[in-house]
């Protein structure tokens, strides 16, 4: 059996094998010859102060030991007469799939999208064209949403499910070892697409059925259960369970949902813009220090505050980055934020987002259950109206405080371009308000943090969905249709890769009891 030992050693020795070898050796008062081998069960930063420390917790073996890593695998079942259709190829969707591969349950994906190859040519034309392919874009298709992010892995989700299976997926898909041990680890969007490709094989292997650009267009009930799809308009199949794991964006399958009369519900979500900075001035606030060094990571932030009654915060921040855009129609504009694996760009950038409540979407009321969206939608396209295109409003951080109209901008990694507009004339007043009491006090938070060197850009407006599709909490089902499981960040149960890969494992659990 391992020894298990936390240690704590500088930036730079913790690259070092040979001096963490020789720390756990003085820490465990034993002869360096005798240790085999050490596996890291977690890494941490502590940099609060200026002496900068890395903590291990490590699984030390010795001479005579076999070095185990240990991981949890899938173990695929050879599948039965049952199916489970699948609406959406994104993480719960993917991982929904796996699990139900592992009870012996055929799973048949339906991805509105292009696989991750085929995304590529329409993700370009986003940046060179200015164009969005309504059915393939940074939200649809392949990996979801997440294939073209950060592949940020941390989630808070931990007793909703097997997080360690999750991430030991990805490591067996061909994900660096360290997501398995890092305190707030990430893939890349380098590396993503990669991966999803093989996972894709390993379901395909065993069984399963995933068809790209079929897109659910309608569905029959019969019985207190949905008998058959509609996808394409055209091809009609038959129906056991469907897993709905369509991601936050599809706006089209909330509305189909409303027109069936199948219960759905309102749901508060935040709104905002999206920050950016050098990420060299965000290494040197965060690390106290002129010069981040070669042994530390780029310097990333989490801010919070209650400025005018609401929450502000930041959210899914990208140290070395870029500001994508995230739209799913030519007639909006919405960004997001990701990085490479090696977070190495010139840029840091963040979400910063107030809360959404029932009283903000009063005037949307005769759209029922779809009146958050609706004023979602709204912010969307009047960042559009505003410059034309995807092209996006943006202000200096400053000049926004201040309440004027930015005459100059800087550059930014934002690849479609953007152009000074007033924000206040984009967001309602009560956005406004509470992003700039909220810039304010994170400028407190973190001293450099507001300045007009930084920009604000317009607008980030899908951190969750809208919508909730209500489902029981023991067996996962529509209170309306017993084999309809709504899964992951489009029914309002997940909120990021993780979260959302836990939740489809659940639902494909659920089914199978």
């Amino acid at each position: 059996m391992p020894t298990t030992l936390e240690i704590t050693l500088s930036p730079e020795r913790a690259m070092n094998k040979q001096a963490i070898l020789i720390e756990i050796a003085v820490q465990l008062a034993i002869d360096f010859d005798t240790i085999q081998d050490y596996v890291i069960l977690r890494k941490s930063m502590d940099a609060r102060s200026m002496d900068i420390k890395i903590l291990l917790k490590l699984a030390v073996f010795f001479k005579g030991e076999k070095v185990v890593k240990a991981q949890e695998h899938f173990n695929f079942q050879k599948h039965n007469e049952r199916t489970c259709h699948i609406i959406g190829f994104g993480p719960a969707g993917m991982f929904a799939a796996l699990q139900c591969l592992q009870m012996g349950i055929k799973p048949i994906v339906l991805e509105r999208g292009k696989d991750v190859s085929e995304r590529i040519g329409d993700i370009a034309a986003i940046n060179k064209k200015l164009e969005i392919n309504p059915e393939s874009n940074y939200c649809y298709g392949e990996g979801g949403a997440g294939t073209y992010s950060d592949g940020k892995l941390y989630t808070r989700s931990t007793k909703r499910g097997n997080v360690k299976k999750v991430l030991d997926a990805f490591i067996q898909h061909g994900a660096d070892e360290k997501i398995g041990y890092e305190a707030h680890p990430h893939i890349g969007t380098n590396k993503l697409p990669k991966i999803i490709a093989k996972i894709r094989e390993t379901i395909l292997a065993q069984g399963g059925e995933i068809h790209f650009k079929t897109k659910m267009t309608d569905f029959s009930i019969k019985g207190g259960k949905i008998v058959s799809l509609i996808c394409n308009d055209e091809i009609e199949m038959e129906c056991q369970n469907l897993i709905l794991a369509t991601g936050h964006s599809a706006r089209d399958i909330f509305e189909l949902l409303h027109q069936k009369e199948v219960f759905i519900e309102a749901k508060p979500f935040a709104l905002g813009v999206r920050i950016e900075h050098t990420q060299e001035l965000i290494d040197q606030i965060q690390y106290k220090r002129d010069e981040r060094g070669k042994f530390l990571p780029p310097a990333t932030y989490s801010l919070v505050t209650q400025a005018c009654g609401r929450g502000v915060f930041s959210f899914c921040m990208c140290p070395g980055g870029v500001i994508a855009s995230a739209s799913t129609d030519n007639n909006e504009v919405v960004v997001n934020g990701w990085s490479s694996s090696a977070r190495n760009g010139q840029y840091s950038n963040s979400g910063i987002v107030t809360e959404i409540r029932p009283e903000n979407w009063q005037a949307y009321l005769e759209h029922g259950p779809l009146a958050a969206l609706r004023f979602q939608e709204s912010i969307e396209q009047n960042a559009y109206q505003s410059t034309g295109s995807i092209i996006a409003p943006a202000q200096r951080v400053e000049d926004f405080i201040q309440n004027r109209v930015s005459s100059t901008l800087p550059r930014t990694s934002y690849q479609p371009g953007i152009v000074s507009r007033d924000l206040q004339e984009i967001l309602p007043s009560f956005i406004t308000d509470s992003l700039r009491q909220g810039m304010l006090d994170f400028g407190k938070k973190m001293r450099g943090y507001r300045t007009n060197d930084a920009i604000l850009v317009g607008v980030e407006s899908r951190s969750s969905s809208p919508v909730r599709i209500p489902r029981d909490k023991e067996n996962l089902q529509h209170p309306q249709l017993s084999n309809l499981y709504p899964c992951g960040e489009g029914a309002g149960y997940a909120g990021g890769i993780v979260s959302a890969a836990i939740d489809g494992m659940r639902c494909a659990e659920a089914l199978g009891e």
